[in-house]
């Protein structure tokens, strides 16, 4: 190596460390909100520009009307629309729907049916939406529960959908974010993300850690505060923290409450000693079908789900304001 050799190496090198040390660019925290599923969310990116970051988020927004697109029950253009309205009793439906609706069997049969996406007709009668919600008539629920029944509804080879009734009908309002966070997720990995946030309204997932290299924390709101009041935080890194609580939709009625969260078995809300339940796990689908599941069994029952559930923790929340975490769960204030 000659003379001028050297001295271009030379050159060379000190360009590369100084691109690799105190000259490396600063990445930017991109965000994007909008309003989705019946609810506020907000996507946040770590990218190494503001006008990559935006591109991106455009990208995961489009997502977020296709899927909305699927999965809505109310929209008339829904695929899930037009599965409840079907004419026949076999429908072919699309990779998405069918993987829904095969997770909604699976924790069907492992809460004895409890966990049932049929309760759609039931959810129509209560009308949590209104603004002036009221308790349905009796005979009316009684009538009701006997469309509500999702061992009556048949998975098939080739993403085939069979129903034994035909006034069944289904809401997927108890999966369909999970599902969509994780997709989305997914997307921006494959776009080489490193540090992001997906805060879909109860279902957060996070990618790596946050800008500073610190985990994220994700608060857990106490169950009818008046204000955004936290019980307490959980560190997010990479993974996903769901919430559900019957405090979402209520109304009170001579001093009782009739929350959301509907029990297939009786047409009522479900007798429950919780309040909450959050849970930690890697994927928020399965966040979401576990957090609406214990929620459902009640506190002994939900704990002995997770316990049997690997790689999964969780923080439950009584009515009567304790809070029960399993092991691996460790609360900030």
């Amino acid at each position: 190596m000659n003379k001028k050799q050297i001295y271009i190496f030379i050159c060379l090198t000190a360009v590369c460390l100084l691109a690799g040390g105190c000259g490396q660019k600063k990445k930017d925290m991109v965000s994007k909100k909008g309003f989705f599923f019946d609810t506020m969310i907000s996507v946040s990116v770590l990218c190494d520009s503001q006008k990559q970051g935006e591109t991106l988020l455009d990208e995961v927004f489009a997502m977020c009307s296709k899927f909305e697109n699927i999965f809505s029950r109310t929209k008339e253009e829904s695929e899930l629309y037009r599965l409840n309205h079907r004419s026949g009793n076999e429908v072919a439906v699309s990779e998405d729907l069918y993987a829904l609706l095969s997770c909604a069997k699976e924790y069907y049969e492992k809460t004895d049916g409890r966990f049932d996406i049929s309760v759609a007709p039931l959810s129509d009668l209560w009308d949590f939406k209104s603004e002036n919600p009221k308790v349905p008539d009796h005979a009316q629920i009684k009538k009701t529960l006997e469309k509500t029944d999702y061992s009556q509804v048949h998975l098939e080879p080739e993403h085939k959908v069979v129903f034994d009734d035909p006034d069944t009908m289904l809401d997927l309002g108890a999966l369909a974010k999970g599902y969509i966070a994780d997709k989305l997720k997914a997307y921006l990995v494959s776009k080489e993300i490193e540090g992001g946030c997906i805060n879909l309204g109860g279902n957060v997932l996070t990618i790596g850690k946050k800008e500073d290299g610190s985990p994220w924390e994700i608060g857990i709101q106490k169950p009818f505060a008046k204000r955004n009041e936290i019980v307490a935080y959980v560190e997010s890194v990479g993974s996903s923290v769901v919430s559900s609580g019957i405090y979402e939709r209520y109304f009170e009625v001579d001093g009782k409450l009739y929350y959301h969260v509907l029990d297939p078995e009786t047409g009522y809300p479900v007798e429950t000693d919780l309040a909450q339940v959050t849970i930690l796990s890697d994927g928020s689908l399965e966040g979401d079908a576990l957090s609406t599941s214990c929620l459902i069994l009640g506190y002994e029952r939900g704990r002995q789900l997770i316990e049997d559930t690997s790689g999964v923790e969780a923080v439950f929340v009584k009515k009567d304001g304790t809070v029960e975490t399993t092991g691996g769960v460790e609360l900030k204030k």
